[in-house]
């Protein structure tokens, strides 16, 4: 099998989007982002690197699973910008992600059982809930939402 000619490496933005299921749009926002990038022909058409498939697909589960677009890109910083990022890399880049995850997982939780609570008490209001906030006590504490702040338990 003949090598791969540099021309062939390269994808189109339409080809790119078509294989990875995000949008143009989307795409052009991740390359002003910094989280990918591209060449221009002398024509001024973008031209993608095959590898960027892979970092597409990696700012999609990321970013499906919370992790901010600002955090993926500081994470990418760290990967070779002018090749395909080896499996070490992206293990590295997975491990670093671990304790962002295990945080929005236990927030999530914390949300997701608040939450069971007040709607299980059935009155919609916790201004007059005698259950979760009995007496308004929680007005002491400020505006919002204070039962789901990082530093209070429910």
């Amino acid at each position: 099998m003949d090598a791969i000619t540099e021309r062939e490496r390269e994808l189109s933005v339409g080809q790119v989007s078509e294989r990875s299921g995000v949008a143009v749009s989307a795409l052009h926002f991740y390359e002003r982002e910094g989280l990918i990038s591209s060449r221009r022909t002398p024509g001024n058409q973008r031209r993608y690197d095959r590898s960027v498939l892979r970092r597409v697909a990696v700012i999609r589960a990321a970013h499906k699973a919370g992790i901010p677009l600002s955090v993926i890109g500081e994470v990418f910083a760290q990967l070779p910008a002018e090749s395909a990022p080896t499996q070490e890399d992206w293990q590295a880049l997975s491990t670093s992600w671990r304790t962002e995850i295990s945080s929005r997982i236990h927030a999530l939780e914390k949300l997701r059982d608040g939450l069971g609570g007040c709607i299980g008490c059935g009155c919609l209001s916790l201004t007059e809930c005698s259950f979760v906030n009995p007496g308004d006590q929680l007005a002491a504490g400020g505006r919002g939402a204070s039962m789901f702040r990082d530093d209070e338990p429910i």
